[in-house]
């Protein structure tokens, strides 16, 4: 048999290769309609070296002076996401356990479950913020409530995956001996499933101490607050100040979730 003879292999038919194609265009057309929806011109791009260069010349050198008077704010801003992280972990294992198929008593309690994941996931923690300031009015406390709703919303779901996730060969044998329920949540679920709490919890916590250092821009306390006057007041040795500070802050969180979630696993 020749080699001219024989078939040649194609990672695609005909028929693919077109649909694939039409795929393509199809999405680049859509990008396209919504850039000039949007009304986005290439020419916004033209003169912001010039804007970007002016920010920083006023920005620069930044206002050392005004150090001491942000240590509390930065202790405030870590205290309000240890908060907000905690509140959101006790309030996520019932959320959870509602929200876990194999776990929730019946299909009403499930979807009850899943409505408390979605509500809280679907809301940014800025909006969660606002809401509590308006609410309780403007201080750490509406910011640790904002996050923690936030943070519920994003830990219930992975608890909840993860539960369902679970070898229910461990839970049969801790019933076979007898195990009320508590007891086979204790000894059959916790331990499966203890890691990956952490871990995730870790990395909430990671994140709601970013959140904690915007959070202040709509009154809910932390360094934000002082950002969101320094901003107001034209004062952009201090914004520069302040952002270094909250850059530093963000660079330690990272350090110690990443050494804390490598010791759980």
């Amino acid at each position: 048999m020749s080699l001219k003879s024989r078939s040649e292999w194609k990672r695609f038919e005909g028929r693919q290769k077109w649909i694939r194609i039409l795929s393509s265009l199809s999405v680049l057309a859509a990008l396209f309609i919504f850039w000039e929806t949007m009304d986005v011109r290439v020419s916004y791009f033209a003169d912001a070296p010039v804007h970007l260069y002016d920010l920083f010349s006023r920005m620069y050198p930044p206002d050392m002076s005004i150090l001491p008077s942000l240590i509390g704010p930065t202790i405030e801003t870590f205290h309000m996401s240890l908060l907000a992280t905690g509140f959101a972990f006790i309030f996520s294992i019932p959320t959870a356990i509602l929200a876990a198929e194999n776990l929730s008593p019946n299909d009403v309690t499930y979807g009850f479950g899943k409505l408390i994941i979605s509500t809280c996931r679907s809301v940014h923690d800025i909006i969660w913020a606002l809401i509590f300031v308006l609410i309780l009015g403007p201080g750490a406390l509406a910011g640790i409530l904002g996050m923690g709703m936030k943070s519920i919303g994003f830990i219930g779901k992975f608890f909840a995956e993860e539960i369902e996730e679970i070898d229910r060969n461990t839970t049969k044998a801790v019933r076979a001996t007898g195990a009320n329920s508590a007891l086979i949540m204790i000894y059959g679920i916790v331990p499966q499933i203890k890691a990956a709490f952490v871990g995730l919890t870790v990395y909430r916590w990671d994140v709601n101490i970013r959140a904690a250092t915007i959070v202040g821009l709509v009154g809910a306390g932390g360094i934000g607050v002082q950002l969101d006057q320094a901003m107001g007041f034209l004062y952009w040795g201090e914004v520069l100040t302040i952002l270094i500070v909250i850059f530093v802050l963000v660079v330690i969180s990272e350090v110690v979730s990443a050494y804390l979630r490598e010791k759980t696993r």
